[in-house]
């Protein structure tokens, strides 16, 4: 039996006329009632009362209609199914990302944007570290993730592939009470100024790529940073810094953490950056994870 018997069967059981169900069907009279009699032969049972004038279902043949139906609804919605998850329009997407990648306006609007567009879609996100969600991405746990790096994730490993979402310049936070605090705004700070200076930053632990990348930049400057104190949140640093226990250099988008006691000041030109980057495994994207990274190519500036 397959699913061409039970729409054969049912056209004929709704029809109860050879001639309109065969031609319901696109097919020819003989075929139909060759068809309804293998089916018959199948079951060890008649379906259909069959006279020169009418075409009758027996009481097998009811009971039968209504598990045929059943079926071939099921087929339908498995069909329909398969289609959009073809498509990309239902699944799952396992999405990492790190503690300040929200504050990035490009994260939010994504996320934001493929839920209107994929409502079906279930997302999954999960908060993590760098190297966590580079790590999850090759185990497979995780299908794209939210980095914040200096360079291409892709560098770090051939089987990541990544778009580059969003550049942000590194600006100085400094407390109100800083001499460099009452400069102009417009005014910007050569890092070596700083030199003197005690930092708070993120720990290695926390912020490997972005820690290396500070301490590069102080070198390239010609000095090491005073770190005095560590902490894994960018919140807790910038409250640091409102607290007058040091400065700190972090990207842009981390001035929507707002202290009143914390000014920003840029940096002297060519600035440094940190770019926010879509990344995912090279190789073997679902349609979903295709989907939501055919967004984020369209978004990227």
């Amino acid at each position: 039996m397959d699913l061409r018997h039970l729409r054969y069967f049912t056209a004929l059981a709704e029809e109860l006329h050879f001639g309109r169900a065969a031609q319901r069907l696109g097919i020819s009279q003989p075929p139909l009632s060759q068809q309804i009699h293998a089916l018959e032969l199948e079951l060890g049972a008649e379906l259909f009362i069959r006279t020169s004038r009418r075409v009758e279902l027996t009481e097998a043949g009811r009971l039968f209609l209504a598990e045929a139906r059943a079926v071939l609804s099921r087929a339908e919605q498995a069909l329909i199914v398969g289609q959009r998850a073809g498509r990309g329009e239902i699944g799952e997407l396992r999405i990492g990302f790190t503690a300040s990648a929200p504050l990035a306006s490009i994260m939010p609007t994504l996320i934001h944007t493929f839920r209107e567009q994929r409502p079906d879609v279930h997302l999954t996100l999960r908060e993590m570290l760098s190297h966590q969600q580079m790590q999850e991405l090759l185990d497979g746990s995780l299908d794209v993730a939210f980095l914040r790096t200096p360079a291409d994730p892709s560098l770090m490993d051939p089987r990541i592939a990544a778009i580059e979402l969003q550049r942000e310049e590194l600006l100085v936070f400094l407390p109100k009470s800083h001499p460099l605090a009452r400069t102009s705004p417009r005014h910007r700070i050569a890092l070596a100024e700083l030199h003197q200076d005690v930092f708070v930053h993120f720990s290695r632990e926390a912020g490997a790529i972005t820690y290396d990348q500070f301490i590069e930049l102080c070198r390239a400057a010609g000095f090491r940073p005073r770190i005095g104190q560590e902490a894994r949140e960018a919140v807790t640093i910038i409250g640091l810094v409102a607290a007058g226990v040091g400065i700190t250099i972090m990207a842009a988008s981390l001035r929507n953490i707002r202290l009143a006691n914390v000014v920003t000041r840029r940096l002297a030109e060519p600035a440094p950056c940190l770019s926010t980057w879509l990344a995912h495994l090279s190789e073997g994207a679902s349609p979903t994870t295709q989907a939501f990274l055919a967004l984020g190519a369209a978004a990227r500036p």
